[in-house]
């Protein structure tokens, strides 16, 4: 049910029908984000993001927002390190409508000076919400840590400095670089005919041109970093993380089951023993970040600071344990059925499913069949795991961040 065009002018034209539903998902999505800036613009993407949403040259965002709420659409946008999509959903008999918004936001907006100064003071808002917000702000400070100085380690929504620097000149130098055909994928999913949705994208899409700026493009290197950060909260937040693997990997479903042993729900070796066994934490968890040329494995936990030398402790003897032991037979089971359970549950609305398909464009280049992702999973033997296990816990790849009111870590961090 998948299938793909491409318009002359070079845009991606993606569909996957799902005939059994009444709704349409559609996406645009452009192959940059915050990893395309520069220092003197960082933040800029996330920016231009916000203001496609202040109104084009014949709607204002009040008209905008009337529009999607009239036909009880959902129209939203998000910004990541390589990439940014801009969405809708609404019923199959509003793909026009949905196509015809999304396209006048992203080729006519009017980028006025006044849009610019009041979504500037927004973003500042923003910025000041997340400082507030420890358990999120410890993922950036953590990426810092890791990728000093590279595109890659700095923040998706910029600093208060570089805000304030970006004006519209930069704006527009910045948009004719990168919102361009070559650059475009268009991915719907739901109740449509892909000749029908490759004829509205040639009408709305069409007369785009230009091609993409060429970037430098530096492959990021893990640092060893062990950071405190010293901030008033009420507990410690700890992120420990290793060196990962890129997007493209053949070891990417390895890489998967090690991360859902560690700390990938309920069941997880850190769960179980950190807030089941100890009750040490409310929130422990692993997770893994997979970029075009690098990759992380984190862990995070949150605690009270008489708790965090007891928490490392224990994350580090999980770690040491799966290193020396590995898994059982039915943990590979159960993480293998988790996996196949998650990717099958989590694409069962035509939202998920444009982003599937919209997102392994603009990354990979090419679609990958279900099918073929759930046979990869059930493929993957205990050796494989235990092989990547060895690659990226090792000490030339630790790093560990804490934001809260400690100072110093006891606890010696080796794998």
């Amino acid at each position: 049910m998948y299938q793909k065009s491409i318009l002359p002018n070079g845009i991606r034209v993606l569909s996957e029908c799902l005939p059994y539903v009444k709704s349409v998902t559609v996406g645009v999505w452009l192959g940059s984000g915050s990893r395309s800036e520069e220092s003197y613009n960082h933040g800029i993407s996330h920016f231009i993001e916000h203001l496609m949403f202040k109104g084009t040259e014949k709607r204002s965002a009040k008209d905008i927002a009337e529009i999607v709420d009239a036909v009880g659409g959902q129209l939203n946008a998000f910004t990541a390190k390589e990439h940014t999509c801009f969405y809708m959903k609404v019923l199959d008999t509003h793909l026009e409508l949905a196509i015809d918004v999304i396209s006048d936001m992203l080729l006519n907006s009017k980028f006025s000076d006044q849009d610019i100064e009041r979504e500037r003071e927004v973003i500042l808002e923003e910025l000041s919400m997340y400082e507030d917000t420890p358990d999120e702000l410890i993922h950036d400070l953590h990426m810092e840590e890791v990728w000093p100085g590279h595109q890659l380690g700095q923040s998706i929504i910029g600093t208060a400095d570089s805000i304030q620097k970006i004006d519209r000149s930069a704006i527009l130098d910045y948009y004719n670089r990168f919102y361009t055909p070559d650059n475009l994928v268009i991915a719907a999913a739901g109740n449509v005919k892909h000749d029908h949705l490759v004829s509205l994208a040639e009408q709305y899409f069409g007369k785009l041109s230009g091609s993409k700026y060429k970037i430098k493009v530096n492959s990021p290197v893990f640092t060893l970093s062990n950071k405190i950060h010293q901030k008033a909260t009420e507990q410690v937040h700890l992120c420990l993380g290793t060196d990962g693997i890129n997007q493209e990997s053949p070891d990417i479903y390895a890489f998967h089951i090690v991360n859902n042993l560690l700390g990938g729900g309920i069941s997880s070796r850190l769960f179980q023993s950190i807030r089941e066994e100890k009750g040490l934490a409310y929130s422990v968890y692993s997770y893994q970040t997979n970029y075009s040329d690098g990759g992380l494995l984190t862990i995070y936990a949150g605690t009270r600071p008489s708790n965090v030398e007891q928490v490392l402790h224990l994350i580090l003897n999980t770690i040491t344990d799966l290193k020396t032991n590995g898994l059982t037979e039915a943990e590979l089971t159960r993480v293998k059925e988790q996996l196949k359970g998650s990717l099958l549950l989590g694409l069962e609305s035509s939202s998920s499913r444009m982003s599937r398909i919209g997102k392994m464009e603009i990354a990979l280049g090419k679609y990958v069949p279900l099918d073929e992702v759930v046979a990869k999973i059930d493929q993957t033997t205990r050796t494989d795991v235990a092989t990547v296990i060895d690659n990226i816990f090792n000490e030339n790849h630790r790093c560990l961040t804490t934001l809260g009111p400690v100072d110093k870590i006891v606890t010696p961090i080796n794998f």
